[in-house]
């Protein structure tokens, strides 16, 4: 399936040759455990929601839906904290020459550290969430923030990381092209470093430590499901941008659960498929989307993979799937409007997606290949993750309540 346009989704089964795999050890589950016990040390850490929709389950057919609710993660309203913080508290162990376990949140916020190693500028490019959430860090560590944001970015989104005393700028530039500009000023700045959740050449340390960050939630979630009798979720289908948070989901479950694996699909936006457009490719390669990669789901909108996680998902991912903003827009509305009894999960464009994603495959005859080449069933058990809640008020006022990218019927089919 493809369409110019934009409007329809694409799909592909992973048929990429697979590689000798080595970056999946970044996401072994002792480095994950590192992680957690990391941000289990800041006083605002608590376990996000794992939500159980059991109405929606049933009305799509499938045995459980599970959504892991990030909207809560240390009331910043998405889950990038996880990594930005990760990472930032690396890199000062590093300069202090210790492991990040001997450095809690209590030692690195501290005024004697400080005095020790002195004040790092942190540098990055967001839509938003990950900027917020690196200036956040930095804020609370003593440390100064640098973002740069692309144009079309939300101006509430931009306040938001105002507020954290960063210093932070929306650019004529696409999120590419910010994220150029981001990593030029941190190597002119003495003082200067770029954390940056995508890995390029020369890149690899802090992108790593990054979606160790965002392992997290994954470990949380595992711990949850296990509670309530899942041993293993049958299916993950999660969103990507560059693809660390993707890659970082999918390496732990592939670490976890080796041998057994779930089906795991990593869902885009259609204006910004670079890992659709990789995995179309079937040498091993990478593609780039170039151009405003104008889309809803804002946080979504990158054109370049990052490398590690492109080399994970290549070998762990089942498929992967370039969706149109009105799939979004019907997660966002289906999360908010539930089923009598399910919970209420409010969630923004980019942490929709895969609830639209998955609706779509179970209920439209149209998208029945894809729901065959996944083997949905009445025994499936799936796990999503809700990256971020209400980020954009406006935005999303206009998609739930004016039904901006809205679908209609004509028999089976569905329309823009």
């Amino acid at each position: 399936m493809n369409c110019s346009n934009n409007e329809e989704m694409v799909f592909t089964s992973n048929e990429v040759p697979p590689s000798d795999d080595r970056w999946l050890s970044v996401m072994s589950e002792e480095n994950v455990k590192k992680a957690i016990t990391f941000h289990r040390s800041f006083p605002q850490y608590a376990v996000t929601p794992l939500h159980k929709l059991s109405r929606m389950a049933s009305y799509l057919g499938i045995k459980n839906l599970y959504i892991k609710d990030e909207s809560f993660r240390f009331g910043l309203n998405a889950f990038k904290v996880l990594g930005g913080s990760y990472a930032i508290g690396s890199y000062i162990a590093q300069k202090t020459g210790k492991d990040i376990s001997e450095l809690p949140y209590q030692v690195l916020s501290s005024e004697k550290l400080r005095n020790e190693i002195g004040q790092t500028t942190f540098y990055t490019a967001t839509d938003g969430n990950h900027g917020r959430g690196v200036a956040w860090s930095a804020n609370r560590l003593g440390q100064k923030a640098v973002v740069r944001m692309p144009r079309g970015s939300s101006e509430i989104r931009r306040q938001n990381i105002a507020k954290e005393n960063a210093e932070v700028t929306i650019e004529d530039l696409n999120y590419d092209e910010c994220v150029r500009l981001a990593a030029s000023q941190a190597k002119k700045d003495p003082n200067g470093v770029i954390i940056q959740d995508t890995a390029w050449r020369g890149y690899t340390e802090i992108p790593s430590f990054i979606m160790q960050g965002y392992g997290t939630l994954s470990i949380e979630a595992d711990r949850q499901l296990l509670a309530d009798g899942c041993e293993c979720p049958t299916h993950i289908f999660i969103q990507a941008g560059v693809g660390s948070l993707a890659a970082s989901v999918v390496g732990y479950f592939a670490n976890k659960y080796k041998g057994h694996e779930p089906i795991m699909c990593v869902v885009e936006a259609g204006a910004a498929d670079c890992l659709y457009r990789s995995a179309m490719r079937k040498d091993g390669k990478t593609s780039v989307v170039k151009g405003k990669l104008d889309t809803i789901m804002a946080g979504l909108a990158c054109g370049e993979p990052n490398t590690i996680g492109w080399d994970i998902l290549r070998n762990h991912a089942a498929g992967f799937a370039g969706c149109p903003d009105w799939m979004s827009a019907k997660g966002t509305r289906m999360y908010g409007v539930p089923l009598a009894g399910d919970p209420t999960v409010i969630s923004g464009e980019s942490g929709s997606v895969t609830m639209g994603f998955l609706a779509s495959i179970l209920s439209y005859p149209r998208y029945e290949g894809i729901k065959e080449t996944l083997r949905l069933g009445p025994d499936s058990q799936v796990l999503l993750v809700s990256t971020e809640g209400n980020t954009d008020p406006v935005r999303f006022r206009e998609v739930v309540w004016d039904g901006l990218y809205g679908i209609r019927h004509r028999g089976q089919e569905v329309v823009k």
